[in-house]
């Protein structure tokens, strides 16, 4: 997922356009409602994730005039009104993290070698991972898969949360350690902090 394309009008100009103009906003939902879609999808499941991502555009239009202009790119922003709206579905993300855990892998590989490679490796650390992330505490989990779905930075993490960067960082550092440990020590993300 990359930031907003250079091309075109900003975010935030969309945003102050559409206080006298609302169409302008539905520019937003064009750009960014596929972003969304699979982030929800990805945490609660397709049955949710068009409904919450809908809400999540009906939160960010009903506090548009509240947007700091100062920030170009609204990614951040409505990635963190979706990261509430899906804290009030955590009972379903945990339940369908251990469901994963149990589901046959299912995918399309290129040749039969790369098939039995990629089910062998989805097989043995899919269940492991959908169990240590169910496992996370709910702050945890959203800091990590805000950053390793969405590409956030720390910074737009902290902005979207509204939390200090800080905070993200120790987030981070624990989310990494519990699934790392869960997956033998080795690291998911295979990133350096």
């Amino acid at each position: 997922m990359t930031a907003p394309p250079t091309t075109g009008t900003r975010d935030s100009d969309l945003l102050e356009e559409s206080l006298t103009r609302p169409e302008a906003f539905s520019a937003l939902f064009d750009r960014y409602s596929g972003m969304l879609y699979r982030y929800v999808s990805r945490r609660l499941g397709p049955e949710v994730a068009e409904d919450l991502v809908g809400e999540t555009f009906l939160v960010a239009f009903g506090r548009r005039a509240h947007y700091d202009l100062a920030y170009a790119d609204a990614r951040p922003w409505l990635f963190g009104i979706a990261t509430k709206l899906v804290s009030r579905h955590h009972r379903t993300e945990a339940a369908r993290y251990r469901a994963l855990r149990r589901a046959p892998v299912e995918g399309v590989v290129e040749s039969p070698a790369e098939r039995v490679v990629a089910e062998v490796a989805a097989r043995t650390s899919r269940p492991v991972l959908a169990g240590a992330l169910a496992g996370l505490a709910a702050k945890d989990r959203d800091v990590l898969l805000l950053i390793a779905w969405c590409d956030l930075s720390y910074e737009e993490v902290a902005r979207s949360l509204g939390i200090p960067v800080g905070t993200v960082r120790s987030r981070l550092n624990r989310a990494r350690r519990k699934v790392r440990a869960a997956l033998g020590d080795a690291d998911p993300m295979h990133e350096e902090e």
